[in-house]
């Protein structure tokens, strides 16, 4: 038995001299660098000597407006080859007619192709044209059989300037083959620009193919002026050679991490200042719809630049003093916490641990040397009270623990005194001295009030950003009615109803605008549908059941119905009816740094918007307001406008824009109306105020994690020790001791279940009966 007792002893002694794993030290050296590292960062972020002359969110709203104009481009694109080639294909399905009548029909339909021509296959010759010249000689007819032979492309023109090429068939039985030509600059159908901003179309190369808003030399008068517009066109140039070779990337590998919105390649760019103004702008690259979608557009390779000159700012939000304070503040107060667990919580318990090495060892002669407070002098107490039991003292409290442990001897009991202070309380502490420093960098410093300085081009690109999805929508609806007029024509007066369905349905695919599309006779029969059912029209007599082109079907219920009529000629009042999707109205409002938006009817009532709304709900008081003010006409029409609102919720940027232009969405009075709070942009005072609550926010997640971390692997365990130990020294000779970790805590524990093996023997040596005496 004493031999097997002798290995569990050396067996223990073993693992005890094991390197020792986490244990106290780890979590303070943890807070330690933490700590210093968070002083480091508040040092540099919040004591910069300087800030950006041109604030963020400029460069980031030049972003968004290249975006917005790259997805203009791609959608304008992609829907006049989609218009050409479906106008092709239906005239294709019916009886041959004549080029000319083909020109003057897509004339008078869409008016958005510079000109128009139509080319015999076969022999090259011109059949008729319309509009411009188109650049005949430009197109190899022989290679239009080959792989991607009709797919749109961009051609020069002599004087210098570039036209988009769009191609589809004609093709009739016993008829030579046909080709439908339309040519179209490549300017940007309904982009708000402003008055001081240039914008550019750029090919792989980082050729400028089209650009708009910079001055030629000759256009202008002055000297000055002149120099101004060169300086202008070769800063354009400078940024499209840079921009055609960041848009080679990626997407992926383009974005910043947590960027997205735009599904393609995008940035922005810092040019030359000259008198006090930098050039900056925003570019990017003809992306499709969805993320690694392509169009028919995206296969040209085009870019989008915008430029402006901002006015910059030499003014300080704040200077190094504050960071360079609060960094050394964050080192005293660290530094007090750091020591407070080193001398209070670190040092006791690793002298408690070598004191309980001594004991194991056999070392009894000098007395055991007890920390002053806390369950390190709960426990150093212990040990010495097993150090004298050890020595041959009896237990405490001997009358009535000697019978239950099995000691001899009798003698007064000696409890432990308790310190009130314990390690857990030195753990708060620590955390109040962190505390101190973090709430009020969390809750009290460089708060941004309703005195912030909004940037004056965020607001104007605000208000030309919500103008250009304005046109955008409203162009939208033109088109589709445009598509109904152009399905009405070609239908006529002898289709069936079997083949109404098949252009009904052709033209639903093709365009994925509307829900349903259907041909309603004057006595209000449906006689051919495609897609879901119609909604109920407005009861009424016989003949036009809608009193625009384009109107609103419902005044109540989940989802506006907006629908759109064309009369078919010859069928005595019969029409085509289009019923357009309103996720396709609300998906044209979706552009990233616009906050919210909504479309709102003559009544100010919510038709659409990009995020979640309640069909036909009223606008914020001063939302509404607004709507009301930009709808005041001057001049033929009422101009986009925007304000920077500053109450008790903050500062919020707000546009609207009413429908400007023609069409038969014209006369449906809509507004698009956009807000978002200033916080949101990264502005110097919300940057440096979000700075601030991250330094806190850093400071409170290191002292929760470091002291919850000591408290869960050292202050618990070691205040379940205490009391184990106590017991012991009372006389518990029964409870086996196991350690919960390999460390400091550990160590001791397997000590004391040593000293508790030790006096299980030293108990029966005593109590072995005496053999051999006389």
């Amino acid at each position: 038995m004493a031999a097997s007792s002798s290995k569990r002893r050396h067996k223990v002694r073993r693992r005890a001299d094991m390197s020792l794993l986490g244990g106290i030290r780890p979590p303070i050296a943890v807070l330690s660098a933490l700590l210093l590292s968070l002083a480091g960062i508040t040092a540099l972020g919040l004591g910069r000597a300087s800030q950006d002359s041109v604030p963020e969110a400029v460069l980031t709203s030049q972003q968004h407006f290249a975006e917005d104009g790259a997805i203009t481009m791609r959608a304008s694109i992609d829907e006049s080859v989609t218009d050409l080639t479906r106008t092709a294909g239906l005239f294709s399905a019916g009886d041959p007619v004549s080029p000319d009548a083909v020109l003057d029909k897509i004339g008078s339909v869409y008016q958005k192709w510079t000109g128009t021509a139509v080319v015999e296959i076969e022999s090259g010759r011109m059949l008729a044209a319309r509009g411009e010249n188109v650049p005949v000689t430009a197109v190899d007819t022989g290679k239009l059989a080959q792989k991607d032979g009709l797919s749109p492309r961009i051609v020069r023109l002599q004087n210098g300037e570039s036209r988009l090429l769009a191609f589809a068939l004609l093709s009739w039985p016993d008829r030579p083959q046909q080709l439908l030509m339309a040519s179209n600059s490549l300017r940007f159908p309904g982009i708000s620009k402003g008055q001081f901003r240039s914008i550019a179309v750029v090919d792989t190369t980082g050729h400028i193919l089209s650009r708009d808003g910079v001055a030629e030399p000759e256009q202008v008068k002055t000297a000055k002026q002149r120099a101004d517009a060169k300086r202008s066109a070769k800063q354009l140039d400078s940024f499209a050679a840079t921009a055609a070779t960041k848009t080679k990337q990626h997407p992926l590998k383009a974005k910043e991490p947590g960027s997205g919105g735009f599904p393609g390649v995008s940035g922005s760019l810092r040019g030359n200042s000259v008198r006090g103004d930098r050039a900056v702008a925003g570019y990017a690259a003809l992306a499709g719809p969805q993320p690694g979608e392509g169009t028919l557009a995206t296969s040209l390779g085009l870019t989008v630049v915008a430029m402006v000159d901002v006015a910059e700012d030499p003014t300080r939000v704040a200077g190094p003093f504050f960071g360079l304070v609060s960094a050394a503040a964050l080192l005293l107060i660290g530094a007090l916490a750091v020591a407070l667990l080193l001398g209070t919580v670190q040092r006791p318990l690793l002298k408690l641990f070598l004191e309980s090495r001594r004991l194991t060892r056999g070392d009894l002669t000098r007395p055991v040397s007890v920390p002053r407070f806390g369950e390190t002098a709960r426990i150093g107490r212990a040990l010495e009270r097993l150090r004298r039991q050890l020595l041959g003292e009896p237990a405490d409290g001997s009358a009535g623990a000697t019978g239950a442990a099995g000691s001899t001897g009798s003698g007064p009991a000696r409890p432990g005194r308790r310190s009130r202070l314990g390690s857990r309380a030195l753990i708060v502490i620590s955390g109040i001295l962190l505390l101190a420093w973090s709430a009020p960098m969390l809750l009290l410093f460089n708060r941004a009030d309703s005195t912030v300085a909004v940037p004056e081009q965020v607001v104007s690109d605000q208000r030309e950003r919500t103008h250009t999805i304005s046109d955008r929508v409203r162009r939208a609806l033109n088109e589709g009615h445009a598509d109904l007029v152009s399905v009405a024509s070609l239908i006529g007066n002898r289709t069936s109803p079997d083949d109404m369905e098949k252009v009904l349905e052709r033209t639903r695919t093709e365009h994925q605008r509307y829900r349903s599309i259907y041909v309603r006779a004057a006595d209000g029969t449906v006689q051919a549908r495609a897609g879901e059912k119609p909604h109920a029209l407005p009861a009424g007599s016989k003949g036009k059941p809608l009193s625009q082109p384009i109107t609103v079907l419902n005044e109540s219920g989940k989802e506006p119905s907006v629908a759109g009529y064309a009369e078919i000629p010859g069928r005595n009042g019969a029409m085509v009816i289009g019923e357009f999707r309103i996720d396709f109205i609300n998906a044209l409002l979706k552009r990233p740094g616009l906050g919210q938006v909504r479309v709102v009817d003559s009544e100010h009532r919510v038709i659409g918007g990009n995020t979640g709304y309640l069909a036909f709900d009223s606008l914020p008081d001063r939302l509404d307001e607004l709507v009301s003010g930009t709808n005041q006409r001057v001049g033929m029409n009422a101009p986009a406008g925007a304000v920077v609102y500053r109450d008790g919720d903050g500062v919020q940027v707000a546009a609207a824009s009413p429908f400007a232009g023609g069409g038969a969405a014209k006369q449906l009075r809509w507004t698009v109306v956009s807000w978002q709070p200033a916080s949101g942009l990264a502005i110097p005072e919300y940057n440096l105020q979000n700075r601030t609550v991250l330094a806190g926010l850093l400071g409170v997640t290191a002292a929760v994690a470091c002291l919850g971390w000591l408290y869960i692997v050292v202050v618990r365990p070691l205040r379940e020790l205490a009391g184990q130990a106590e017991s012991l020294a009372d006389g518990d000779r029964r409870t086996v001791l196991f350690p919960h970790h390999h460390d400091e805590v550990g160590a001791v524990t397997r000590s004391l279940e040593i000293v508790r093996q030790q006096l299980q023997e030293q108990r029966k040596r005593d109590s072995a009966p005496l053999v051999g005496r006389n």
